[in-house]
């Protein structure tokens, strides 16, 4: 079996990406998806997505964890999706609304050529500071830190997903520092890649939520600037009576190079 696939990357969280519409219709094992996401045998990759027709919809999205398993919602990996249909001509008028994993999504191409993808609203009926944790469409465990630089993500991001908590349905883990108004750094370990990735846009949604809620309430300055070890993603939402609503993140996305799959 040969299939053709896309490489992309959203600010170094990196995608491979497949055209599954008919008449292709590929049927991948897990194995197959793994062995595709590894960096020393494969082609080397977050996470593997396919693009595939859907009644209602431009498009749907279905997303694979860098270990082969269907996985939640990713952000950085939806604004790819996006990048990938206008590639095949699906997105008109730089708009599009696709089927994820999470529900329906609208995403549109901004005049800058930066990739805005609307995410699911996130309610926060109770705030606790000391346990800050958000579902953006993944999971999502939040700790404010002094600063990234040299900070161990991969040992303390590896000890907080695998403990009693969180060991039975696996959380993210977004280690956030504050670096002026509005304006965070973030660096993510994630679950299903089971390490440090370079950017985590779910992560980064709930990062910046977790920072508006923590220190910027009473500031109405939008949107919230995000850094990554990636490059640079920014966030902006509504927020009222503990909804955050009308959410984007918006970035880069950018197709690296294509190939063939042998197999």
């Amino acid at each position: 079996m040969n299939i053709s696939f896309f490489k992309y990357q959203g600010t170094g969280n990196d995608f491979i990406v497949i055209d599954n519409r008919l008449p292709n219709n590929y049927t991948l094992s897990t194995e197959f998806i793994a062995n595709c996401c590894d960096r020393k045998f494969g082609i080397g990759a977050d996470g593997l997505m396919l693009l595939q027709n859907r009644k209602g919809y431009d498009f749907e999205m279905i997303y694979y964890n860098a270990n082969g398993k269907l996985g939640s919602m990713c952000g950085n990996g939806g604004r790819c999706i996006v990048a990938f249909a206008n590639y095949l001509g699906i997105v008109r008028n730089n708009k599009t609304h696709f089927l994820a994993v999470d529900g329906a999504h609208e995403a549109r191409i901004n005049q800058d050529g930066l990739v805005e993808l609307k995410m699911i609203d996130v309610a926060v009926p109770e705030y606790d500071p000391g346990l800050i944790f958000l579902d953006t469409g993944s999971p999502h465990h939040i700790e404010f830190v002094p600063q990234i630089k040299d900070f161990d993500v991969y040992s303390q991001g590896k000890k907080i997903r695998n403990s009693d908590r969180y060991i039975k349905e696996g959380t993210n883990v977004n280690f956030v520092e504050v670096i002026g108004n509005c304006s965070i750094s973030v660096a993510t370990f994630e679950r299903g890649v089971e390490d440090e990735t370079l950017s985590c846009g779910t992560g980064v949604t709930a990062a910046a939520i977790a920072y508006y809620l923590r220190f910027n309430k009473d500031n109405k300055t939008l949107p919230v600037s995000v850094k990554t070890k990636g490059g640079a993603l920014s966030v902006r939402f509504n927020y009222s009576e503990s909804l955050f609503s009308d959410i984007w993140l918006s970035g880069p996305a950018v197709q690296v190079f294509s190939g063939l799959v042998v197999g």
